[in-house]
């Protein structure tokens, strides 16, 4: 499911949250803890932010089958060959990189005044 900026959605199952606490001048004691969020509980997405995660194997396809399909016609017979092997054993990662897809993230405000930040959408629902 692709998440939407002001779409309703409630969590789909209990999520435990933890993480540091910071310490301020009328608080000095650190305190280590965390917060549970009921599977259901309801907000609105605030943000969605797309990441495409492109390895060093994936840009050097781009740029090796970009060289090829502009190029690949006037170069000699071997440099071709020898580009076209390149461009084939990079292939499984192009092939991989293509079927993941981007990795999605969103800002959640639920009703009760949270936010969640930098959550993986698949946590969500629609409402």
């Amino acid at each position: 499911m692709t998440l939407k900026e002001g779409q309703r959605v409630k969590l789909a199952a209990d999520t435990r949250l933890t993480g540091a606490v910071a310490v301020t001048e009328d608080s000095p004691e650190a305190v280590a803890g965390f917060l549970s969020l009921a599977a259901g509980t309801e907000g609105t997405v605030a943000q969605v932010v797309e990441h495409r995660h492109r390895s060093e194997e994936v840009r050097e396809y781009e740029r090796l089958k970009s060289l090829l399909d502009s190029f690949g016609h006037d170069m000699p017979a071997g440099s071709r060959k020898q580009l076209e092997e390149k461009v084939g054993s990079l292939e499984p990662e192009w092939i991989a990189y293509q079927a993941r897809g981007p990795r999605v993230t969103v800002r959640v405000r639920f009703d009760n005044g949270f936010i969640l930040d930098d959550a993986h959408e698949g946590l969500f629902t629609s409402a």
